[in-house]
């Protein structure tokens, strides 16, 4: 036996406990013959106790965490004072976290089943606050998370990178939560309270902080004295009621619970477990249609089992391709609502100093170079949507002269924003360019074949205006050249020059297609509506124009996730994909995405085949403002088996 030695702690009184996912398969039953006299008083005596994939056990009592056989011989002991055991499938056997009391520690262990070892691994920092609870989760990308729930509801989200922990977000939750459970498959949190009953949160820290009603403090109060234990499944909770001893069982449809018929706690004790195996499935795993519940009786304080009948859901995102990005930009100086759109400049002689330009729906036009740093903010106001053409020829001027331009809406005078961009990268502020729309929103832009610059922008309520821009005499100026609508709002857009036509996101509705060519009628045809792939809103818009083929990228903020599509007819969906975390990198994943913009320019060593840039609804890894995250284009294309 190993043993080694921790602080003691003050242990749970009392404790419910599903056996977490350790396994999909069934772990060996443990021999036919009762646990000995020893093993019945150390199962007396355990406060939690979890059932591992050899068919051990890991057990915390009152003075130590023990790792048992399944026969009951002790293999391994950990002296320590803890409380909230929860574990995680581990390639040595599992992964253990469990709060030491005194010092609010989150203490976690790889349990080698093989060798029998209990190994401690380097803790949380203690928190600056109270601590109530606390539990894993494990993500899409298969990475461990735990949350530290805190007393009055200050609580926070760390993820595991290695054998250390960083911070990912800080939360709000409901105070006095006394317990919390994560379903891994629908990436949902759960916890519960004696005041107000049980609530779900999304466990995702991409997505945005809501509070889903499970189970109301009316039906919490009858069901116990305390805050109702509950039971995390694939798909779904349950919620033990001492009292009937009845387990109630709630279904997850998306952002409601339904309640199913309640299921008496069928009970069977720990000595029996071999002839209950023999007449139905008992598995360590929530997945299963027979996820296993261990229970201790208050009463005389044996341990007792309980199948849950449950029918597994189909994991969210279970098939999603994840990316991570490879660089993020500076943060933007405003919280909230904050950066929107970017566009890529690329250097004429030496790509590895291209710039890539951001809206700040706060503060102006920021600049930044392909390492992430700010070099720039022109403090142009409230812009929301830029663009980037370069090489622009104009018919007034002589045929050397030419312009590298972006343009940006001003949403302060429903005005487009004019900026020169000189052969260093140096960005100026030219003109302002006045249009007669009301609640001036998306744009892009347009160099025709012929040449010069056009301007396609667009109004909340659904107008569309095609300007074309001018440059006499030193000045820069725009004419109206053609109108047309959209039904409703619409944002993104996106132009493909080499075939004059323009693909607009209507954000409730889809992507349409019509002709950039403003003499001709703005006759639209739907490119991909709204539905299963294309979650609405539909936001930024980019085209990718390789030498073998080009491709349509589209946000699809309703998912937080990306679209690629065929840029030419029958625009075939080619694959979906999300942002993930790169924890090597300190760059968290992204959600919420507005803008996007692509380019299959060679932006240097680093970016060889071109990049994509999003901006990111929500920064986390910590928390802070908004800012952009760029992705090296041979990561998509390589996934999704696209051509350069």
């Amino acid at each position: 036996m190993r043993t080694l030695s921790l602080q003691a702690h003050l242990l749970l009184a009392f404790s419910l406990l599903t056996l977490s996912p350790l396994s999909n398969a069934a772990p060996p039953a443990p021999s036919l013959h009762a646990y000995t006299k020893d093993v019945q008083v150390a199962l007396q005596r355990a406060q939690e106790l979890v059932r591992l994939p050899d068919g051990g056990w890991l057990m915390l009592d009152k003075n130590s965490l023990r790792l048992m056989s399944a026969d009951g011989t002790e293999r391994a002991r950990v002296l320590v004072r803890a409380k909230h055991l929860d574990t995680r499938p581990h390639p040595q056997g599992a992964y253990a976290m469990l709060l030491e009391a005194d010092t609010q520690r989150s203490l976690p262990f790889i349990v080698e089943t093989h060798t029998g070892e209990l190994l401690a691994q380097p803790s949380l920092p203690s928190p600056a606050f109270s601590l109530e609870s606390s539990c894993l989760y494990r993500d899409a990308q298969q990475q461990d998370h735990v949350f530290l729930i805190g007393k009055e509801g200050i609580s926070e989200q760390w993820i595991r990178y290695g054998s250390s922990f960083q911070l990912l977000r800080r939360l709000a939750l409901p105070p006095h939560i006394r317990h919390c459970r994560s379903d891994d498959s629908q990436h949902t949190l759960y916890v519960s309270t004696a005041e107000t009953g049980v609530w779900a949160v999304s466990a995702d820290a991409e997505n945005l902080l809501h509070h889903w009603p499970v189970e109301t403090q009316r039906t919490a109060v009858q069901i116990s004295e305390g805050a109702p234990t509950i039971v995390a499944l694939a798909g779904g909770v349950a919620i033990v009621d001492e009292q009937t001893q009845q387990l109630h069982r709630y279904r997850q449809q998306g952002t409601h619970w339904e309640k199913l018929a309640s299921q008496p706690l069928q009970q069977s004790n720990l000595s029996k477990l071999a002839r209950a195996t023999s007449t139905k499935k008992i598995t360590t795993t929530t997945s299963s249609e027979f996820p296993l519940l261990l229970r201790k009786n208050s009463t005389t304080k044996a341990w007792q089992m309980h199948t849950i009948s449950w029918k597994k859901t189909p994991a969210t995102n279970d098939n999603s391709i994840i990316i991570a990005a490879d660089a993020q930009t500076e943060v933007v100086a405003r919280y909230g609502d904050a950066a929107d759109d970017p566009a890529i400049w690329v250097h004429p002689s030496d790509p590895a100093q291209s710039r890539i330009l951001g809206t700040n729906k706060k503060q102006g036009l920021l600049v930044y170079d392909l390492q992430g740093k700010q070099l720039q903010l022109l403090e142009s106001g409230r812009l929301n949507n830029v663009d980037v053409r370069q090489n622009i020829h104009f018919e007034s001027t002589d045929e050397q002269q030419r312009f590298d331009l972006a343009l940006a809406t001003q949403r302060d005078d429903n005005s487009l924003a004019l900026y020169t961009i000189a052969n260093d990268g140096e960005v100026r502020e030219a003109a302002r360019l006045p249009t007669t729309l009301e609640k001036i929103y998306g744009f892009c832009l347009y160099r025709p074949q012929s040449g010069g610059l056009e301007a396609f922008v667009n109004d909340k309520d659904g107008r569309y205006q095609q300007y074309r821009i001018r440059y006499i005499d030193g000045n820069f100026s725009s004419q109206l050249v053609r109108s047309f609508k959209l039904a409703t709002q619409p944002e993104g857009c996106v132009v493909d020059d080499q075939h004059a036509r323009i693909f607009i996101g209507e954000e409730k509705h889809g992507i349409w297609v019509t002709s950039a060519n403003a003499e001709q009628a703005a006759i639209l045809h739907l490119v991909m509506p709204v539905g299963k792939q294309l979650v609405a809103d539909v936001e930024g818009l980019a085209l990718y124009q390789g030498k073998k083929s080009s491709y349509l990228l589209v946000s699809s903020q309703g998912d937080n996730s990306y679209l690629v599509l065929n840029a030419q007819p029958p625009y075939q969906l080619r694959g979906k994909f999300r942002i993930g975390t790169n924890l090597s990198a300190g760059i968290d994943g992204t959600s919420e995405t507005d803008g996007i913009e692509v380019s299959s320019a060679y932006l240097g060593s680093h970016f060889p085949k071109g990049m994509l840039v999003v901006q990111d609804g929500y920064k986390r890894l910590p928390d802070g403002p908004q800012n952009f995250k760029y992705v090296r284009w041979e990561s998509i294309a390589d996934r999704l088996h696209l051509e350069y």
